[in-house]
């Protein structure tokens, strides 16, 4: 992969994973992992993504909480590498329990409104979570099998 191709693939994968509020560092941090054949340092990943060390490190974090990376500590030594993990089920699932949250609060608001068109509106939104959630739940599942 040319080198030029290599970073419009990561600032893709940042500006994906910013849209899904993480942070656009943390989104090419995970991108530039996915695309390296080996676990790499924080400090090569600093260097080819013209990031602090600290940006990083704290993407580092994210991604290893989300599942989406691997932290290897080396032993003898504070230096780390990383990798990256086929964790995105672990992204996709939060989204999910977000998702349930927010249906869970706007059934609470179905008994604010009298029938008639605020009720169709919270009814219709409400199925569109609800298939969300199913839909992604069916994925889920067949990506597992």
């Amino acid at each position: 992969m040319s080198a030029t191709r290599r970073r419009a693939f990561v600032t893709s994968v940042g500006d994906l994973l910013a849209s899904w509020n993480l942070p656009h560092a943390t989104g090419r941090v995970y991108g530039l992992l996915l695309v390296t054949e080996e676990p790499t340092s924080l400090d090569a990943i600093a260097a080819e993504l013209e990031l602090s060390k600290g940006a990083v490190s704290t993407a580092v974090r994210q991604l290893d909480s989300w599942g989406l990376a691997k932290v290897i500590p080396q032993p003898g030594s504070r230096r780390l590498l990383v990798e990256a993990t086929g964790g995105i089920e672990s992204l996709l699932e939060a989204s999910h329990s977000r998702a349930r949250t927010l249906i869970a609060a706007l059934r609470d608001g179905e008994t604010l409104v009298n029938p008639g068109p605020a009720q169709d509106r919270l009814r219709d939104v409400i199925g569109l979570f609800a298939g969300y959630v199913d839909v992604g739940n069916q994925i889920l599942s067949r990506h597992r099998q």
